[in-house]
């Protein structure tokens, strides 16, 4: 059976890179022209998707793809160490009491804007949101540089960077010395946690599906202001922008990411999106 790339409607720099790595191994890739899904795709037995998570809340389910993404918690459950600052998974409605400023992000869709809030009163009311929406609240730090890292099985297969400073700047591996630096930590952090394991890795550690997006960055130390390595959070490969990552590399990880449901592994099913039911 032909493998096809379905994209959306909105079609991304991303988007155009993979459907010309797609091509070239042979795939069918198909744009959507709008937000429901063609009937010759519906349970398409080999169909991938690649798309932001409201569009693939939409159409997956009827598409027959698994989406695989890390656990809502993952990053709050990592130890300091690996993070270098305090992380809390909890709901908007506790957030909405913060007396301090922080920096508050829906875990895996764009509900709100992901920044720093001066206070919980800045974040959005009830009236806007539920108060059981979940949400990641960590403290305010700077990163020096970040980068993306896409991991498959345990192994980085290709590295970005995509911001110094706080601000977009993207660069190929080549072009950042610190990127073989980023991929080492990342492969060191989560080599053995992104197996599809049953909830957790090495000590104890959250894991992760077995295909999956880690972005990892340069915090100063606060005591000796020496740079160390930190993780920034992961995402959903199948929703990631690849930045100047390798396409046909940064392809193979997010084609595992969203595949056919028949192909979904038993470890990785803890990791599976809850998609909406299909509308008949």
């Amino acid at each position: 059976m032909e493998r096809v790339l379905i994209l959306p409607p909105r079609v991304t720099e991303t988007g155009l890179a993979y459907a010309d790595a797609a091509r070239r191994r042979g795939m069918r890739v198909e744009t959507m022209h709008g937000w429901r899904l063609s009937a010759h795709l519906a349970g398409h037995p080999s169909a991938h998707l690649y798309a932001g998570p409201l569009f693939a809340d939409a159409v997956g389910a009827e598409l027959g793809v698994g989406l695989l993404e890390p656990d809502q918690d993952w990053l709050a459950r990592l130890p300091r160490e690996l993070t270098r600052r305090e992380i809390v998974f909890t709901t908007l409605d506790r957030a909405r009491e913060l007396d301090r400023p922080a920096f508050v992000k829906p875990p895996d869709d764009k509900s709100f804007p992901a920044r720093v809030y001066p206070s919980g009163a800045a974040l959005p009311g009830p009236d806007i949101l539920d108060d059981d929406v979940p949400v990641l609240v960590s403290d305010v730090v700077a990163f020096q540089v970040e980068f993306r890292c896409f991991l498959a099985e345990g192994e980085v297969r290709t590295v970005s960077r995509y911001a110094v400073a706080e601000e977009l700047d993207v660069a190929a591996a080549g072009d950042d010395p610190r990127s073989a630096a980023a991929a080492d930590f990342a492969q060191l952090t989560c080599a053995d946690l992104t197996d599809g394991g049953a909830g957790a890795g090495r000590d104890g550690r959250p894991a992760l599906p077995s295909a999956v997006v880690v972005d990892v960055g340069l915090l100063a130390d606060p005591v000796t202001g020496r740079p160390e390595w930190a993780v920034i959070e992961a995402n959903a490969a199948w929703a990631s922008g690849h930045y100047a990552a390798d396409a046909a590399a940064a392809l193979d990880v997010m084609l595992r990411s969203a595949r056919p449901l028949a192909e979904i592994t038993p470890a990785d099913r803890p990791y599976l999106r809850r998609l909406p039911a299909v509308e008949r």
